[in-house]
């Protein structure tokens, strides 16, 4: 692991989720001889939980619920905020159905990015984000993608919904894999997200590959 590069980060900025259920799954998710469905049911058994810990921004309010017994007031997510999960395709798909699940009432909206392996720059090739945010101090952005590894996919991805006029602190970054140079490269140019992670390995090879890391995340999981 880079050192040098760790040095740099604001650790505050950088939410580590580990707990057994993560670092076993993980296991499992990086081991080569795991197929295909082991990857997808490793992945999807740490997204729910990584969720779980991105949901905590959001805001509470109260509602007069009927139980049983009695009447009192309960805490839910204030329906009157927007809440857009936003994969970054194709890898990025894994997290909907965990997503879904948990947030029933955000909506998705699709990013789609591949990366050209001579440049390691992302190329656009599909965005289902509307070109202006409605209230946007009320919306709430969680972007997915298995892998951070040189975090040009998930800046260009930040940079889109910051244009928006969307809070920084509304807008989270999930991974589950992450490298010290993607986490530096969006602390360098957005300092104020708060990016969520499982594992921040060694760092890249010349491929731009995590290292240890667990291959191609698309590949592994769509057994392609």
């Amino acid at each position: 692991m880079s050192s040098n590069i760790l040095e740099k980060l604001n650790m505050e900025k950088v939410k580590l989720v580990e707990n057994p259920v993560v670092l076993q799954n993980l296991s499992v998710m990086r081991d080569k001889n795991t197929d295909s469905q082991g990857v997808r049911m490793a992945i999807r058994n740490i997204t729910r939980i990584l969720m779980y810990e991105v949901s905590k921004m959001l805001p509470l309010v109260e509602k007069e619920v009927e139980t049983p017994i009695t009447k009192f007031n309960a805490k839910i997510i204030d329906p009157s905020k927007k809440i857009i999960i936003s994969p970054i395709l194709r890898a990025g798909l894994i997290f909907t159905d965990s997503a879904i699940d948990i947030l029933p009432q955000a909506c998705i909206r699709h990013i789609g990015m591949y990366r050209d392996e001579k440049t390691l720059k992302p190329v656009w090739y599909y965005n289902k984000i509307p070109m202006v945010a409605e209230n946007p101090e009320n919306t709430y952005v969680i972007i997915t993608d298995p892998m951070l590894a040189t975090g040009n996919s998930m800046k260009e991805t930040i940079k889109l919904y910051s244009q928006k006029n969307i809070p920084m602190n509304n807008i989270k970054a999930v991974c589950i894999l992450s490298a010290p140079e993607g986490l530096y490269h969006i602390q360098k140019d957005f300092p104020d997200i708060e990016i969520f992670t499982t594992a921040i390995d060694k760092g890249l090879n010349e491929h731009g590959y995590i290292i240890p890391g667990m291959g191609d995340a698309g590949d592994r999981i769509f057994n392609t």
